[in-house]
């Protein structure tokens, strides 16, 4: 009998800077157990693949208020607690530096180099007026039932 590939799916529904990493720190873990993982970014997780840059775009007033909102790139995300006004996050990439760890962009470009599927939730994008131009590039862009095709198949599948 042929031993079938392992699998490991991630939803990344959050948008905080910390729950991002723990996403990221156990897909490139798993990736390297020999798994095949997918994060399917929806809703705020996808400011995880939000370009740094603004992208000049044409778009309706409630997508240019989402747009200016949410954070621009991984590395403007916010933390789950103890944000302080801001100085969470800075105090927590100060941590993260001391200990030589990985920032989350590090992470997100350790996924890529390790060949995990990165997928923008694309009615996701719809309703909140993302385009492909502003996320990264070398991303797929699926809807939910790619995902739950996925999910379907894969051993560990998280919500984050």
């Amino acid at each position: 009998m042929e031993e079938q590939k392992k699998r490991t799916t991630i939803v990344l529904f959050s948008g905080d800077y910390d729950k991002a990493m723990a996403a990221y720190i156990i897909a490139n873990g798993a990736a390297a157990y020999d798994h095949e993982v997918t994060i399917f970014h929806t809703f705020w997780g996808l400011n995880a693949l939000r370009k740094d840059e603004m992208v000049p775009m044409k778009k309706g007033f409630l997508e240019k208020m989402f747009g200016k909102m949410m954070p621009r790139g991984a590395d403007r995300m916010g933390i789950s607690k103890m944000n302080f006004a801001g100085m969470g996050p800075k105090m927590i990439k100060h941590v993260i530096k001391k200990h030589n760890a990985m920032t989350l962009p590090q992470l997100i470009e350790m996924a890529k180099e390790q060949d995990i599927n990165l997928v923008a939730c694309t009615m996701t994008m719809d309703l909140l007026g993302l385009q492909e131009k502003e996320l990264l590039d070398d991303i797929q862009y699926a809807g939910v039932a790619a995902y739950l095709a996925e999910a379907e198949i894969g051993r560990v599948n998280l919500f984050i």
